[in-house]
C-alpha cells in the first residue's frame, strides 16, 4: 500500500483559500428554489505534471446528447440514492464518465451548493487533488466525445481568456483550450478557481465574442 503524501503547496493554498469565500460571490448564481431542485455534484479534479505545471481535468459532452450537448464540463452529475454525498457522487461519475479511480483521488474541499437554473440542479463542486492518476478517456463515447488534462498555465494565460454573448443575452467568461471552449457554469467556477489559486493575469475583459463564433473557432 503506497504511503500518502501531502498535496503540493499550490494545491493546499488553492483548498485553504476555498475556506474562505462564498463560491456564490464569484459565480453570481440565483438561489435555489425551496423545493423541485435536484441534487448533483462535479468533481474539479486538479493533479501535477513535470512538464506543464498544474493541470485540471475537462471533458466535452457528446454531441448527441439532449442536455448540454457539446459543452465542456468538469466530471459529474447527478445525485443516486446510493451515494453517501456530494463527494461519492462526484468520484463514481467521473468514473462513469473519465475511467478516473477514486482510490487515487484526495477530495479536499467541498464549495457551497450552486443553483444551476437551466437545468435545475444544485451542485455541489468537490475539490480534488490528483494523487496517483490513473488513465483517462471517454468511457462511453455516447456521453463523452473527449477527455483531458488542461494546464492551468494555459487557461490563466490572457491570450486564451475572453468573454462570450449568449443569444439570450448571458455575457460570462470563456477560456479557449485546445479542441474545446470552455465557458457557461464551468467556466465561472475555473475563472474563480485562478484567482484564489493565485495564477491570475491582467486580461481584457472587454472582449466579448458571439458564442457561436467562439464555438465554431474550436472546431
Amino acid at each position: 500500500m503506497t504511503e500518502a503524501t501531502e498535496p503540493p503547496d499550490w494545491m493546499q493554498r488553492l483548498a485553504k483559500a476555498t475556506e474562505q469565500i462564498d463560491a456564490r460571490a464569484f459565480m453570481r448564481v440565483p438561489r435555489a428554489p425551496s423545493e423541485g431542485v435536484r441534487k448533483a455534484a462535479v468533481l474539479m479534479l486538479f493533479g501535477e505534471d513535470g512538464n506543464h505545471g498544474p493541470d485540471v481535468l475537462l471533458l466535452r459532452r457528446a454531441d448527441t446528447l439532449g442536455s448540454h450537448p457539446g459543452q465542456v464540463a468538469f466530471p459529474g452529475g447527478a445525485s443516486d440514492d446510493t451515494d453517501d454525498g456530494p463527494v461519492a457522487t462526484a468520484l463514481r461519475e467521473a468514473y462513469e464518465e473519465t475511467g478516473v479511480l477514486a482510490s487515487g483521488v484526495r477530495p479536499l474541499a467541498l464549495l457551497p451548493e450552486l443553483y444551476v437554473p437551466v437545468s435545475g440542479f444544485v451542485v455541489t463542486p468537490v475539490l480534488a487533488y490528483w494523487e496517483q492518476p490513473s488513465p483517462v478517456a471517454p468511457v462511453d463515447p455516447a456521453e463523452t466525445a473527449a477527455v483531458a488534462r488542461v494546464p492551468v498555465a494555459h487557461l490563466a494565460d490572457p491570450a486564451n481568456r475572453f468573454r462570450v454573448r449568449h443569444p439570450a443575452g448571458y455575457v460570462g467568461a470563456a477560456f479557449s483550450a485546445p479542441g474545446m471552449l470552455v465557458w457557461g457554469f464551468t467556466a465561472g467556477l475555473i475563472n474563480g478557481l485562478i484567482a484564489l489559486g493565485g495564477w491570475e493575469q491582467p486580461w481584457d475583459a472587454t472582449d466579448v465574442r458571439d458564442l457561436e463564433l467562439a464555438l465554431r473557432a474550436t472546431q
